[in-house]
């Protein structure tokens, strides 16, 4: 298998965050700054990654009729643990991330790369997948933050690159997260043809 391939898919081709619009809720809501998109990617990735590997491993022991529930469990148990090890050593991430660390757990990306693809692979197959999609959705993540924070900002990972003079508030609040998103689908959409 072109392990090469499953990660550019997930990057390229099946971006969470610019194709397959999944997400959407920590995309726009921790958005604010590079350092939190690129912080909340992450963290993501780690439990996509770990989640995609155990229910690849588990897919054999799991009746049909409990599945859900159990790939569930499998990505709850790896939030807690991504929880608990924030919490100690970057508070500050975890406290600017706050409530959409825990919601986690229910982001359809993880529980659908788990359904889609986790289930049907073996666990490299599904490790390189949880790479792939993590790093799209991560680089989708930055990618807005760092365009909010610059427009609203005028600096990008604290960084100042613009006076304050220049700042549009309105890209740090809520609808400048849907402004600069339509924008960057539009400019992938044409790059992508």
């Amino acid at each position: 298998m072109n392990y090469f391939k499953i990660i550019t898919n997930g990057i390229v081709k099946e971006n969470p965050t610019f194709v397959l619009m999944l997400g959407m809720c920590p995309t726009l809501a921790t958005t604010t700054s590079a350092i939190n998109g690129l912080s909340m990617g992450l963290a993501t990735m780690f439990v996509l990654i770990c989640s995609n590997i155990v229910v690849s491993l588990i897919k054999n022991l799991t009746p049909d009729k409990v599945r859900i529930p159990v790939f569930i469990v499998v990505i709850a148990s790896f939030v807690t643990i991504l929880q608990m090890v924030m919490q100690a050593f970057v508070p500050s991430v975890y406290a600017s991330l706050g409530l959409f660390i825990p919601l986690i757990v229910v982001n359809c990306i993880i529980l659908g790369r788990a359904e889609s693809f986790a289930c049907k692979n073996g666990p490299v197959e599904s490790l390189f997948d949880g790479i792939g999609i993590g790093l799209g959705f991560t680089l989708g993540l930055t990618l807005l933050g760092i365009v909010r924070e610059l427009l609203g900002a005028g600096s990008v990972f604290g960084f100042t690159l613009m006076p304050e003079t220049y700042n549009m508030l309105l890209f740090v609040l809520p609808p400048g997260a849907f402004i600069t998103l339509g924008f960057l689908v539009a400019i992938v959409n044409k790059v992508r043809g």
